[in-house]
């Protein structure tokens, strides 16, 4: 559970949300190929649930009440990466910002891999 604390309240948002909003945002961009198990538990789940988890790749954790993405992904082989991960950094931090209001700090891209279509 992510919560952040401003002037109003206490907004409280489940990762598994967060999870699956950068996840969606991340995958419609141009190049990305997939993503990329980012820690051993979410390896370790989809082998137990048998199901792709929706938080495959993506990491998000909150510093000075401000959110940090880290995001695992492939990309297709033969495009420009570095054109793909500024695509990646802004699609997210726009679709976070306006889905929640919340003030994104960093998005952390990494590529793991590439893959030939």
């Amino acid at each position: 559970m992510i919560k952040l604390e401003n002037h109003l309240g206490t907004i409280e948002i489940s990762e598994e949300y967060f999870a699956n909003l950068v996840g969606h945002a991340a995958s419609e961009c141009f190049g990305v190929a997939g993503m990329v198990f980012s820690t051993a538990f979410q390896g370790l789940k989809s082998v137990i649930t048998s199901n792709d988890v929706p938080d495959k790749g993506v990491r998000v954790r909150t510093i000075n009440g401000r959110l940090v993405i880290d995001l695992h992904i492939i990309v297709t082989y033969g495009l420009n990466i570095s054109a793909i991960v500024k695509s990646i950094v802004n699609k997210v931090h726009y679709t976070v910002e306006e889905a929640t209001g919340l003030e994104v700090s960093k998005v952390n891209v990494f590529v793991d891999g590439m893959k030939n279509d």
